[in-house]
């Protein structure tokens, strides 16, 4: 049996009002210093397809519009929620002052791998993805409740941010997801 691909018409899209009116996956990204304008765009599509809650634009970072940015989010800059802060760390201590715990990606002393991280029942989440160079600033990774880290395996030890988040959203959601389906699977 021959399996055809499926037609863009034939997919399950929402709306841009059905997005936002969607109950979100409890995860809000915080780009710290990100400079590549293709890579917010991809983290922009990433966080629209796992229902993010919202992103977090500092420093550095750049924000829509930018047809850079629109390129490669392909419209998710409308569905996602997104706010831009100056200061990396004005987000963090915000988001812990509304009880949001606060995870920086990055290799450090004490990370926990991504594999063995659960997010706690009821909790919500923000990730920390830094600078393609410098990563995430010493002072915010300091000022979060945790790091986590994505196991890797081969000479590089180093991954393009926007990959990085796909990663981590797709391995958050999944844990996510499968602990509030009722049968334990992705819905």
């Amino acid at each position: 049996m021959e399996n055809r691909k499926l037609k863009n018409s034939e997919l399950d899209r929402k709306t841009i009002k059905e997005f936002k009116e969607s109950q979100k996956t409890p995860i809000i990204v915080i780009l710290d210093n990100v400079r590549s304008l293709n890579n917010i765009g991809s983290v922009f599509r990433s966080a629209d397809a796992f229902l993010i809650e919202k992103i977090y634009l500092c420093g550095i970072t750049a924000k829509p519009p930018h047809k850079d940015i629109q390129k490669t989010a392909l419209g998710a800059t409308e569905t996602v929620s997104w706010e831009y802060f100056e200061n990396t760390l004005e987000v963090v201590e915000k988001l812990q002052n509304e009880k949001t715990k606060v995870f920086s990606i990055e290799q450090a002393e004490g990370a926990v791998m991504l594999n063995d991280f659960n997010p706690q029942p009821n909790e919500k989440i923000a990730v920390v993805f830094g600078n393609e160079v410098k990563g995430v600033q010493q002072k915010v990774v300091t000022a979060g409740d945790g790091i986590i880290e994505i196991p890797q395996l081969g000479t590089k030890h180093s991954l393009n941010i926007s990959v990085s988040v796909g990663v981590v959203l797709w391995d958050l959601f999944s844990k996510i997801q499968v602990r509030s389906t009722p049968k334990g699977g992705i819905h």
